[in-house]
C-alpha cells in the first residue's frame, strides 16, 4: 500500500495499535496541536471483545482504554483519498474502516461521541 501511494505522499500517520487501545498508541504519532477524533460505531467489535468485558465485567471506557477492540493499526491518509485507500486495503484482503478524523487540538484521541 504505501509503495503504491509514495508519490502523492496521502499517509501522513501510522500506528500499530497494540496493548493501551486507540488512546494509548495514536498520541504517539500526533502532532502535539492535532487530536484523533474516533467514532466508535464505524467498524463491528470482535465477539472476544464482548465475551472479555461480559466475564470481567469492565466498562466500556475501560475496554477501549486497555485493548485495541478490533483495531490492529491505523493510517492517516488525506481525507480525498480516504475511500480509495480503503478499497486498496479490502482488496488486498484485509478489513478496512474510515474510524475517524485528525483535526486541530492537543495530541490526544477524542471519541466522535464526546465532541
Amino acid at each position: 500500500l504505501l509503495a503504491r501511494y509514495r508519490v502523492k505522499k496521502i499517509v501522513s500517520m501510522m500506528s500499530h495499535i497494540t496493548g493501551g487501545g486507540l488512546p494509548g498508541n495514536l498520541p504517539r504519532v500526533l502532532q502535539d496541536d492535532m487530536d484523533a477524533v474516533i467514532d466508535r460505531t464505524t467498524w463491528t467489535v470482535p465477539p472476544i471483545f464482548d465475551w472479555l468485558q461480559e466475564a470481567g465485567d469492565v466498562e466500556e471506557e475501560e475496554m477501549f482504554r486497555v485493548f485495541n477492540m478490533g483495531i490492529g493499526y491505523v493510517l492517516a491518509v488525506r481525507p480525498t483519498f480516504a475511500e480509495s485507500v480503503v478499497k486498496q486495503l479490502e482488496r488486498d484482503g484485509e478489513p478496512a474502516h474510515i474510524i475517524g478524523r485528525i483535526e486541530r487540538g492537543q495530541g490526544r484521541v477524542r471519541w466522535a461521541s464526546d465532541a
